[in-house]
């Protein structure tokens, strides 16, 4: 089972980053926004399912672990949708490359410090369901933002995606959407998933 994820979750990484997504398609933001999601929402929960873990931390270093890594996952992902980073990104392969890199690094920090491990108690469930909780709300504005927002940010002229034209602000909506259905969703379902989870595990005696 892990050992499958990890090939899936390495598939997928060389399915966004050896695409179009990257390459033919890198002026539209949908695009953009397919491959940010394919990394952090799919590609590095697999590959964190994949990766062994060792016995959970205690229940002080659970928190310190999920909180941080749910801080780092919004502050990489504002940073690179503010304007002048997307454009940077989008002109520069170089950047494109740290931009992808930081993605997949904040995701696997966030899924790595939020999964279950063993021994895993209520209290460590908690930390990770909050902290993909808090994720998926942060994921959830900034999708709303990009998808109800009166004007283009990224961008003034037709851009092409599947073969699709786009306007630059249709492009802007489809991208926000996407955020919305693929990112906001995944981790609200992981961060309820751990919630049920909690609920279902007695919290370990200390004595």
């Amino acid at each position: 089972m892990r050992r499958t994820c990890l090939i899936l979750g390495i598939f997928v990484l060389a399915l966004v980053w050896l695409g179009p997504l990257l390459d033919t398609w890198r002026d539209s933001f949908s695009a953009h926004m397919l491959a940010h999601m394919g990394v952090v929402a799919i590609a590095a929960p697999l590959i964190a399912i994949g990766l062994p873990l060792g016995q959970t931390p205690d229940a002080n270093r659970a928190f310190a672990l999920a909180l941080p890594a749910s801080l780092v996952e919004l502050i990489v992902v504002w940073s690179w949708h503010a304007p002048a980073l997307r454009a940077l990104a989008q002109s520069s392969l170089l950047a494109t490359a740290i931009e992808q890199a930081t993605f997949l690094a904040a995701g696997l920090f966030l899924w790595l410090a939020c999964l279950p491990r063993r021994g895993s108690d209520a209290t460590g469930n908690a930390a990770g369901a909050f902290a993909l909780l808090l994720t998926s709300i942060h994921m959830t504005l900034l999708g709303a933002l990009l998808a109800l927002t009166p004007r283009p940010l990224f961008g003034t002229g037709d851009v092409s995606c599947y073969g699709v034209t786009l306007s630059a602000q249709q492009d802007q909506e489809l991208g926000g959407v996407i955020m919305l259905l693929v990112g906001a969703a995944v981790y609200l379902a992981g961060g309820l998933a751990l919630f049920a989870r909690m609920l279902a595990t007695p919290s370990r005696e200390t004595g």
